[in-house]
This record gives C-alpha cells, structure tokens and sequence, in this order.
C-alpha cells in the first residue's frame, strides 16, 4: 500500500472520478458521448473508442489533482496506456490522482431482493497484475432492489468476505451494495444495510482498511458514524441515475460524504466538442461535483 496515496485518500478534499464502464455499460456511455452502435463492430472497436474517451478527460486540463483525488478504472483501462504510460502510473506521477480498478464480474440474478456478485475466479491473478501496474485499491459492486434482510445480510457478507482478500493482497478495497434509487423502501433498506456495515466493521482486524461507496441515503447523515470508525478511509457516494444537479443536491445534505460519480461527471460531454468547449464543461462539472463533496 503506498502510504502517502493513503493519506491522501483520508484527509485531503475531493472527489472520485468513476470511469469504469465495463462491457454492459459501455455502449450507453459511448451512445451518451455521441458514438453509437453503429460506429463499432465488436468488443475490441468498442474498448478503443471508450478508452479514447477516457484519455480525452484523464489528459484534459481540466481533470487535476486540486479536486480529484481518484479515479476507478475498468481492468481494460488498466491495461492500456495513455501518453505512453500505463494508465494508473499516468494518473499518480503525471496528475497526481489515486488510481483505483473495478474488479467485480458483474451482477447475478436477483435473488431475496438483491443482486449478488458473479464469482471472480480470476480474482487472485487479477490482484497480481493489478499490484504490478501500481493500483492503490479497488471497487466491486452489489445491488439492493428492497428492504429484504436476509438478502442485504448475505450481499454484505459477499462484499466484506472479498474485501478480506483484497486487503490481505495489499490494497484498500472499496465496498459498494448500490441501494436502488427507485426502491419503494429505499430509506428501510439503508438502515438494514447501516446495521450490517456496523456489525462487518466491528469484526475487522486493527490494522484492515476499507472504503464504502453508497446512495447516497435518503435521511441525511445516516453514514456519520461510518465514518469515524478506525477501519475506514472513506465513505463516497454514487450518482445512482440521478442527474448532476439532484445529485450534487443530495449529496451536499450529507458531511463528510464525497463524490464517486460516473454518469453525473461526464453528462453533457460528447465527441462532437472542440476541446475548448469540452474542457470548458468537464471542469464546470467537476467544480459542481467538488463543491457538493466538500460541504
């Protein structure tokens, strides 16, 4: 674990860029860009184009360290490079921004009103290559769809049973049982899974790290404790579908929470911008979701 990128991620201000589409959600990032189905012909074309957009924000001027603190990259990303470095080595030594890998496989069926993780039998190797390409910590995401307490349980202890290994591998791993926004029991699910994270903190070693990123709740606060427990770098907040202005809103009503949005950072962005006015819209947004994640 890099220390002085730890610190960072503990005490200093600003955000997480998410630009980690995988290969579900990449061709509705693409098509909000202005690329769609019809300019690729398989998996490759569509990783080209993607990663082509994401080099365009990482390398743009407006994309710096004095408001972004990380960004979680998808393991194609990883891989490839921009400006000739590998992307997390561009990220830290050239911007001074915490690079962060997706490391889930994706989403199981919903079952007892939650969508679990699908195995990740590559997990192991995966962590390997993702010390040798330098990645701080990694993001692995579960769905909550109601305020069932058997399912929250059982996705909580998926999450923090991986997270046991991610720390064991050296990195920080960042927990995330997306609740639905759209939930009928959106605000009961969240005290259950409160409940649960209180329960998985209290079972941790001394010295283990984590990160949640959640909804952001509906009652206001509802992570405070979170917090300030000792295990815990930091609690960040998803965009969830809602759009930039609701969700730097919401997020505003709750201290202490940070940004980790993906679609609400790049709304607005497409292909067809000359780059004054890209850059022009990219740190228009960036400031607003910074703004909301330091009040």
């Amino acid at each position: 674990m890099n220390q002085k990128q730890l610190d960072r991620m503990q005490k200093e201000p600003g955000f997480i860029a998410a630009l980690d589409q995988s290969g579900g959600s990449t061709p509705k990032a693409l098509k909000a860009y202005g690329i769609p189905k019809t300019r690729y012909r398989n998996d490759d074309q569509m990783f080209d184009l993607v990663h082509e957009m994401r080099t365009r924000i990482m390398t743009s001027p407006s994309f710096t360290s004095d408001k972004i603190l990380a960004a979680i990259l998808f393991e194609n990303t990883m891989d490839r490079k921009v400006e000739d470095k590998y992307t997390a080595d561009y990220l830290w030594d050239v911007k001074g921004i915490i690079p962060i890998l997706k490391v889930d496989k994706g989403l199981a069926e919903e079952k007892d009103g939650v969508q679990m993780m699908k195995p990740m039998p590559q997990l192991d190797d995966l962590l390997k290559r993702a010390a040798k390409r330098h990645i701080f910590g990694t993001k692995m995401r579960s769905v909550i769809h109601s305020a069932n307490k058997a399912g929250i349980k059982a996705i909580v202890d998926q999450q923090f049973d991986i997270a046991k290994r991610i720390i064991a591998a050296g990195f920080v791993p960042i927990i995330e049982p997306e609740v639905d926004i759209h939930a009928e029991d959106k605000a009961e699910a969240e005290q259950l899974l409160h409940a649960e994270f209180k329960s998985h903190l209290a079972a941790l070693e001394d010295g283990d790290k984590v990160m949640f990123k959640v909804t952001i709740p509906t009652e206001a606060g509802l992570y405070s404790d979170i917090m300030k427990d000792k295990h815990v770098v930091r609690v960040v907040a998803l965009s969830g579908g809602y759009t930039r202005k609701d969700a730097c809103a919401k997020l505003a009503q709750n201290p202490g929470l940070i940004a980790s949005f993906s679609r609400a950072l790049t709304e607005g962005l497409t292909c067809r911008m000359n780059d004054k006015d890209f850059n022009y819209m990219l740190a228009d947004s960036i400031d607003k979701i910074y703004q909301a994640s330091i009040k």
